[in-house]
């Protein structure tokens, strides 16, 4: 069978690269894979939450560093992974299918919680980045106890 070519083998090689930037934890390095403007949308309030301090609205590609920053910031780096189960490409959009593991710094509370991506990949950067994650999980690992019943 052939490697396929054209827009969606672009767009799978750049979700590829991110996911494995986004393994090694760089966040200079993953930002790099992102468009000077992106679309970045998070399945959270708008205001955010304030037991999770790293989602808030993000707009560039910086904005995208200091957001795997923040995130790094309040994990214990040697007990985060994840797994992506399904890559499903289709033109230049990219859904990603897995879950994420980490554990909270501050509390040292283990999570697990199931997620979706979906990047937009245009001329080899992502343009958009939209996450469905269990925010109820992470929420209730970072304060540490059920924050709804």
């Amino acid at each position: 069978m052939d490697t396929p070519t054209g827009p969606e083998a672009d767009s799978r090689a750049t979700a590829e690269d991110f996911l494995r930037r986004l393994g090694e934890g760089d966040p200079d390095r993953i930002a790099e894979l992102f468009a000077e403007h992106v679309e970045w949308r998070l399945n959270w309030p708008d205001s955010g939450h304030p037991a999770v301090p790293w989602i808030r609205p993000r707009s560039t590609r910086a904005d995208v560093a200091d957001h795997f920053r923040d995130l790094a910031a309040f994990h214990v780096p040697e007990k985060s992974a994840g797994t992506a189960s399904r890559v499903l490409v289709d033109g230049p959009d990219v859904i990603v299918l897995g879950d994420i593991r980490q554990t909270v710094k501050a509390t040292g509370r283990p999570y697990t919680a199931r997620c979706a991506l979906h990047l937009t990949v245009e001329a080899g950067l992502i343009t958009r980045y939209a996450v469905y994650e269990d925010s109820l999980t992470v929420t209730e690992a970072l304060a540490g106890r059920p924050v709804h019943r």
